[in-house]
């Protein structure tokens, strides 16, 4: 496969996201926080049946970029913890996977705080 080929599978992939996204704020009248619930739940959900990582296998970074890529992340960090810890795994194992993400969106949200001017 060509890097041209790929950069136009990640593309298109990335691009349907965006446009759901999008689909969910303007034609559903979701507020931002609900449309990123739901993609997040469905990438949990495409995670859980195994079809997530088949379309990141498909369209690369396109697939593994989106926020549904985090809920694909939960899951798979929770059958994975599961797998080897039991119930207690279940739930470290899921946050194990995506806590250096967590960690930096507070860091960053924290030093943009400091550098912001807050309106009240």
């Amino acid at each position: 496969m060509t890097l041209l080929t790929e950069f136009f599978r990640a593309f298109w992939v990335g691009g349907l996201f965006c446009l759901a996204g999008q689909l969910l704020l303007d034609v559903a009248k979701m507020t931002p926080a609900h449309a990123l619930s739901l993609l997040v739940c469905l990438g949990s959900l495409l995670g859980a049946l195994g079809a997530y990582p088949a379309l990141v296998e498909f369209a690369g970074f396109g697939a593994a970029l989106p926020i549904s890529s985090f809920g694909n992340a939960l899951v798979q960090g929770a059958l994975s913890g599961a797998r080897s810890g039991g119930l207690v795994g279940l739930f470290s194992g899921a946050l194990s996977q995506v806590s250096a993400g967590i960690a930096a969106a507070v860091l960053f949200g924290f030093f943009a705080a400091l550098l912001g001017k807050a309106r009240l």
